[in-house]
């Protein structure tokens, strides 16, 4: 079998086709009556790989017939990356128009909506509870809101985003969002730490931001002067010297 070499490279030509077969590369003993060739792949798209031709022979047999040809990466070879599930390659803003995102049943961002959410830690949890009753016969109410851990989740995410307290726009603001006109504060439980912005000129304009957040687009930032000096005019027509009726 070793010196079946021809006839390895013959059967990987033949598997090769366009892609071609290239220097010999020696053979590996696999076994008992059991050895593959090895050829270089000279195709640029391959640097690295080569054509394994495992060859065989039956016992007390005079004839080595093929039994495999596949392209095989060496130690350098290059390689596609290692699969990474459709899910775990969604990043942040992947989601385009027309573009659907399943949300899993057990996504701990949310939780069951006869729950109540944040209405749950009310003072009065037991009118809220018959509350959620009445409202789950009738199937009223979202089928899920989000829950504390979603909450959390999204107010590091904001924190540590470019509307947050740390961020180049707050180290040069004239003031802080929470003192600003234009700053809206969210309802329920992130409202105590985010608002949105409604100033049409800022960078920030419909984004969440932290109350501690800032930018030169300040409510409290007003001009000094309003207009401009208009020059005294050069034909006075608004006083008169004397009386028309004189």
């Amino acid at each position: 079998m070793v010196k079946a070499v021809d006839q390895a490279r013959e059967a990987a030509e033949f598997q090769a086709g366009d892609f071609g077969v290239g220097e010999y590369l020696g053979a590996v003993i696999e076994g008992d009556r059991v050895l593959t060739h090895l050829f270089e792949c000279p195709h640029p798209g391959y640097r690295g790989w080569h054509w394994s031709v495992t060859m065989a022979r039956a016992l007390r047999g005079r004839n080595v017939t093929v039994d495999e040809v596949s392209l095989m990466p060496g130690d350098d070879a290059l390689i596609a990356p290692a699969w990474v599930p459709w899910r775990e390659r969604v990043e942040p803003g992947d989601i385009t128009p027309g573009s659907l995102l399943p949300t899993p049943d057990n996504d701990p961002r949310l939780e069951p909506g006869y729950t109540g959410g944040e209405l749950a830690a009310e003072e009065d949890p037991a009118e809220w509870a018959a509350t959620r009753a009445v409202a789950g016969e009738l199937g009223l109410g979202r089928e899920r809101v989000l829950s504390m851990e979603g909450r959390d989740r999204a107010a590091e995410r904001w924190l540590e985003g470019p509307a947050g307290p740390d961020d180049s726009f707050t180290k040069h603001a004239p003031g802080q969002c929470q003192t600003c006109g234009y700053f809206v504060r969210l309802q329920g439980g992130l409202g105590r730490l985010f608002g949105a912005c409604t100033n049409e000129y800022s960078p920030f304009d419909a984004h969440v931001v932290e109350i501690e957040h800032g930018c030169g687009g300040h409510s409290d930032l007003v001009e000094k002067k309003r207009g401009i000096e208009l020059p005294e005019p050069v034909f006075d027509t608004i006083s008169v010297d004397s009386s028309l009726f004189d």
